[in-house]
């Protein structure tokens, strides 16, 4: 994410803000150093993975990520 914010503050934006469903407080603010602002709802103590915020965080397959693809093209 900070490479992704350092790339696009190379093209001037009037603000940049970051958002994401979860993620350690500790990493919420290292980015708004970075960022204008940050949208994070949950900021579980203690952090431990993204998948401990979802009751169903399966992995996507590679033929679904091939299907949606093929759906977008």
């Amino acid at each position: 994410m900070k490479a992704a914010v350092a790339a696009l503050r190379q093209q001037q934006p009037a603000r940049i803000i970051v958002a994401v469903p979860t993620a350690p407080a500790e990493t919420c603010a290292e980015l708004r150093t970075t960022a204008d602002d940050i949208v994070c709802p949950l900021t579980p103590e203690p952090f431990y993975a993204v998948g401990g915020s979802y009751a169903d965080f399966r992995q996507t397959t590679d033929e679904e990520v091939r299907e949606l693809i093929r759906r977008a093209a």
